[in-house]
């Protein structure tokens, strides 16, 4: 099968317009339409249904672009192999986190990471869906749980626990809780126990609804929940690494915690070389030690 001609066809049906293929590929429209004549004639199948709004891909062009979705994606995994220099760390990172842990932890830590490495280029995407690192829809991910996916790199960065936060003022105001029992007269912020999020958290969140909360607020994420507890609406459910970088939340009913949920790092097999993945890794455990030794420091304060 002509390379070229599939090239083409996936620009086609990835764009679903002969024009705007022919733009992105630099060929004119006619000899877009040529290549895929020539490709479904030398296949014997048509690729397309032409229709007023663009072009709509048949049953067999369905399989078609799926294999070339494939190759794509693995062409541009060895293109990225190909351009890890020796010496530099440069192009584009794909990691994929959840929101919380991506907004509240990751990013702000993000500015060490290109004060080291300027010329890299990172999309963050933040989501509670586990994307498909063989299929490199991410290139780097850090989870909640340990990757079940074949042919990746773990490591276990760290263990947190869900925790109860509310700030000084509110509980000033409103008193502080002595007992599981006295959460009903608290109003709860947390995430709806059914929205996608780390089962740890949902378990809490059932066990403290069960005690006759009156008042709630849910977010569909922990940044949402922390915003709630900074501004003094309630006392919320939060990831305990959230104490170091901020530091006046406190802890509610000590006694009162998730389970452990364990952190990963994760990344495919074939990026194992890769200098751009090597210093993320590096960065994120970097931070998780310099966490770490934060909130010993902070323990043995108290």
């Amino acid at each position: 099968m002509d390379w070229d001609k599939l090239r083409i066809f996936h620009a086609v049906a990835d764009a679903g317009s002969l024009t705007h293929a022919g733009d992105a590929l630099h060929l004119s429209q006619s000899a877009v339409s040529r290549q895929i004549r020539a490709l479904e004639e030398s296949l014997g199948t048509t690729l397309f249904h032409r229709h007023a709004r663009g072009l709509i891909l048949t049953e067999q062009g369905e399989l078609l672009f799926e294999a070339t979705s494939t190759m794509a994606k693995k062409l541009d995994s060895a293109a990225a192999r190909i351009r890890d220099s020796e010496e530099e760390v440069f192009g584009e990172l794909k990691v994929t986190t959840t929101v919380g842990f991506g907004t509240l932890w990751l990013a702000p830590r993000l500015i060490k990471l290109y004060d080291r490495f300027p010329d890299l280029k990172i999309d963050l995407m933040l989501e509670e869906r586990v994307l498909d690192l063989p299929m490199r829809e991410a290139d780097v991910a850090i989870r909640m749980k340990e990757p079940a996916q074949a042919d990746l790199v773990r490591k276990r960065l760290l263990n947190i626990r869900m925790r109860l936060y509310a700030t000084p003022e509110y509980l000033d105001r409103e008193g502080r809780p002595e007992r599981l029992e006295d959460m009903g007269a608290h109003r709860l912020i947390c995430q709806n126990p059914s929205t996608p999020q780390v089962q740890a958290g949902a378990q809490l969140a059932h066990s403290v609804m069960a005690h006759d909360v009156h008042s709630m607020l849910t977010v569909n994420n922990y940044y949402g929940v922390l915003q709630g507890v900074l501004n003094h609406i309630g006392i919320g459910i939060l990831p305990d690494y959230l104490t170091v970088d901020f530091p006046n939340i406190e802890r509610v009913l000590p006694e009162v915690e998730s389970v452990e949920v364990p952190v990963f790092l994760a990344y495919p097999e074939e990026l194992r070389q890769s200098r751009r993945v090597t210093a993320f890794r590096d960065f994120v455990q970097d931070e998780i030690m310099a966490y770490r030794r934060l909130q010993m420091g902070d323990l043995a304060i108290d």
